[in-house]
Formats: structure tokens, C-alpha cells, sequence
């Protein structure tokens, strides 16, 4: 197994997507391939305007910032898109949007490989005439492959656990949550996240959070648990003996047990949770896990990740970005693919 995990990780790439160059991508980008937890084997192609890369060394450097990389050193696949002085949202938006179609084309060309982004700004996407809600379906339509998760992701630097959380639905309004779930969306989810976990967990524990206060109180606070969703969550057990699945179970507890399996190594584990909508799974992992918190998209041919923040525009330039989270997508990138190669080796 020694030898599969050597073979891999000597000729692993990352591809790195900039995302939205007037954000503090770039920044964080040299920030964290300086880091020493980033293994010196793997092998990076950054994808996005060199021009910009080398101007955001230069001014950092200028500011006195030491610990970051020249970017003349890597491997640059630079795209030139046309800037509209005038219309900077736009502009970045556009080019963001096709940096990542072409670190998708990239990824694609090789076996031992995965994609990490930067954030973007979904409204310059709007502007640049890109409607999509985020990276994750431009992904999904890129690659054609209809079902896939956001799931977030970190692994804790005082147990070694990793913290999982996965999202049935992303980035729409509230009032749309209860009109986006059903059964079959609940069952495609777990379906998602067992296969995940399946990948270093022989059998999983997963718990699936209600949608409402206390999971409804029997339906005195809401009815879509006692309706329905405690019926699917029974059913999709039944028909997957090989996890063991929890709920609903009410979201104000639901994280309680992965804070304690955070920081303590003695404290009863799970492999993950099921959040009905957006905030509901992001506040706690963003609590917990800081910057440690990893967006990864599964159900995709590969691994991609991305940092657990926005743009940063109001920071950008200043040199004060935290890259922590950059150097943890970094580093999942390269540990989750492995450990998939690995499962499905056996």
C-alpha cells in the first residue's frame, strides 16, 4: 500500500483555477504554496493571468511580505481575456468564469489529478452573462454528471478527525428550501455521502438534521419531519445496511458531538451530517473548524475543493489575507483523491 500512496503522490498534480483576480485569490494562492505543509512532490499548474500573478508578488513584496512563492517558479497556463476598464465586475467575472472552464479541461487530461478554485464573485459572473449559482453546477454541467454534493469538509490539527458536512440544498433563497426538498433528493444525497465515506470508513455514521426547530416537535413546530423526512431517512437506511444512519435529529443538537469529536480524542465520532439548507451546515463548520473548513465538490470524475471563504475584496491588496484555508484544499485535494484511488484499488 506504501508503494501505491509513493506512486501517486510522485507524479500527483493540482490544478489551481485563480478565481476572481480583484479578490484576494491570487494572494492567498503564493501565500499558501509557500506553506510547509504543502508537500514539495506535487506538482501545480495555476491557471489565470500571469500578468496579475506576477503584480500581486511584486506588491506584496513591496508592502514587506516574506512568506510567499515567486510565481515565475510554477507552471502558469495564462489566459488573457479582454478587460473592460469601465466594467471591472464584469471583466472578472468573465475571466474567473474561464479559468475554470479551463482548469476543468485540464484536470480532465489526467489520472492523477485534482482541482482546487478561487473564489469568485457569483454577482460579476451575472454580470459577465454567466448565470450559475456557484462553481459547484458550472461543474456539474461541465462534466455532465447530473447528481453532486457541496460538501464541506476539515480535518481537525488536534485529533486528526475529519469533519464532514454536506448540504441537500445550496445556494437559493430560504423561502425555497422546503419547495426544494423531497425524498428523492434526501436519498441521491446520503447516496452521495456514503460513497464518499465509504472511502476510509468500512461502515459510516451519518446524521441527518431536520428542517425545523427541535425537527418539528412532532409537528407542532413544522410537519415535514413527521410527514416525510423521518420516512425517507428510515427507508434510505433500510436499503443501505452498510451505513448506519441517524434522524432527523434536531438541528440546535445536531453539531453538539462534532465539536466534542474536534477537540477531544476520547469523544464518540461520526463520518458526517446531513444540512437541509445552506446556513444551516455552513455556521457550524465555520465555528468548529475556522479556517480549517474545506468546500468540496463530490460526484464528480475528480476531486475538487476550494476554499471556505469569499472574495475578500475588502482586504485585497493589503497582504492580510489568511491562506490556512487554501493550504487545507490544497492539502485535501491531494489526501481524499488518494484515499479514493486506494478504495477502489481493493
Amino acid at each position: 500500500m506504501n508503494n501505491q500512496i509513493n506512486d501517486i503522490k510522485d507524479k500527483f498534480k493540482i490544478i489551481i483555477s485563480v478565481g476572481d483576480e480583484s479578490g484576494i485569490g491570487p494572494e492567498i494562492i503564493l501565500k499558501a504554496l509557500f506553506s510547509k505543509e504543502i508537500s514539495q512532490n506535487l506538482d501545480f499548474i495555476i491557471v489565470g493571468s500571469k500578468n496579475n500573478l506576477e503584480n500581486t508578488y511584486k506588491n506584496l513584496k513591496s508592502i514587506g511580505i516574506k512568506n510567499i512563492v515567486d510565481p515565475n517558479n510554477y507552471q502558469i497556463h495564462d489566459i488573457k481575456i479582454p478587460f473592460e476598464i469601465n466594467k471591472p465586475k464584469k471583466s472578472n467575472g468573465n475571466a474567473s468564469f474561464f479559468y475554470l472552464k479551463k482548469a476543468i479541461e485540464i484536470v480532465q487530461k489526467y489520472t492523477n489529478a485534482a482541482l482546487v478554485t478561487g473564489p469568485i464573485c457569483k454577482k460579476s459572473w451575472s454580470l459577465a452573462g454567466h448565470n450559475y449559482s456557484g462553481q459547484t453546477e458550472l461543474l456539474a454541467e461541465t462534466c455532465q454528471v447530473k447528481d453532486v454534493g457541496m460538501l464541506f469538509t476539515a480535518k481537525s490539527p488536534i485529533t486528526g478527525w475529519r469533519f464532514n458536512t454536506l448540504l441537500a440544498t445550496t445556494h437559493i433563497p430560504l423561502c425555497e428550501v422546503p419547495k426544494k426538498l423531497s425524498s428523492q433528493l434526501i436519498h441521491t444525497k446520503l447516496d452521495l455521502f456514503a460513497k464518499f465515506c465509504k472511502t476510509y470508513a468500512n461502515k459510516p455514521l451519518l446524521k441527518v438534521a431536520g428542517l425545523n426547530p427541535h425537527a418539528g416537535e412532532e409537528g407542532i413546530l413544522g410537519s415535514e419531519e413527521k410527514d416525510w423526512i423521518k420516512n425517507a431517512v428510515t427507508t434510505w437506511g433500510n436499503q443501505n445496511k452498510g451505513v448506519h444512519v441517524l434522524g432527523p435529529i434536531s438541528p440546535d443538537t445536531c453539531w453538539n458531538s462534532s465539536s466534542k469529536a474536534w477537540r477531544d480524542k476520547t469523544a464518540p465520532t461520526h463520518d458526517g451530517i446531513l444540512a437541509m439548507y445552506h446556513d444551516q451546515g455552513l455556521i457550524p463548520i465555520k465555528v468548529i473548524a475556522l479556517n480549517y473548513s474545506v468546500n468540496t465538490t463530490i460526484g464528480l470524475p475528480f476531486i475538487r475543493t476550494s476554499p471556505d471563504h469569499g472574495t475578500g475584496f475588502d482586504i485585497a491588496g493589503k497582504g492580510i489575507a489568511q491562506s490556512q484555508s487554501m493550504v487545507e484544499a490544497i492539502k485535501a485535494a491531494f489526501d481524499l483523491t488518494k484515499d479514493s484511488r486506494l478504495f477502489n484499488a481493493h
